[in-house]
């Protein structure tokens, strides 16, 4: 098992599915075997997101896979998991999330230069049809001039 100094995990997706409309980075509560297994990649932000309980904000369906190594103090690979903020940034991220069609959604989960786990969340707002179809053309067209550049 191969243990990393730098991972990034990123949500591919959410690029396409989301506009997004303002970023942060937080901070997590993780218990020893979280870690552990987060420093061999073995986690998925895709299908997560954010959600405000009881005035914190939890990120929820984020899985990390069982340490491999772990006895009986394993974690759930899918459980609640505290995100460490400032207050102000919690209650201004609250008041803009009361707005119809925003949500929080996690971007890229790594670990920094300090070894702390942090991850990189966004206030953001769902595409429309049309939106993504604007997405696939620019990707298409920036695909075809670089061909066309690389060609030449």
């Amino acid at each position: 098992m191969k243990i990393e100094k730098t991972v990034t995990i990123l949500n591919k997706r959410a690029r396409f599915e989301y506009e997004i409309l303002e970023e942060i980075e937080a901070g997590m509560v993780l218990t020893g075997t979280e870690i552990k297994s987060l420093r061999s990649s073995k986690a998925s932000i895709t299908e997560s997101f954010c959600q405000f309980i009881e005035g914190e904000l939890y990120i929820i369906n984020m899985t990390i896979d069982e340490y491999k190594l772990g006895t009986f103090y394993n974690h759930k690979s899918k459980r609640e998991r505290k995100l460490l903020l400032h207050r102000r940034e919690l209650q201004k991220f609250e008041k803009k999330l009361k707005d119809v069609g925003n949500t929080i959604i996690p971007l890229k989960l790594y670990i920094n230069g300090k070894g702390k786990a942090k991850i990189l969340i966004a206030l953001s707002r769902g595409k429309k049809l049309y939106d993504k179809r604007e997405s696939i053309k620019e990707r298409e067209n920036k695909r075809n001039i670089d061909r066309f550049l690389k060609k030449s």
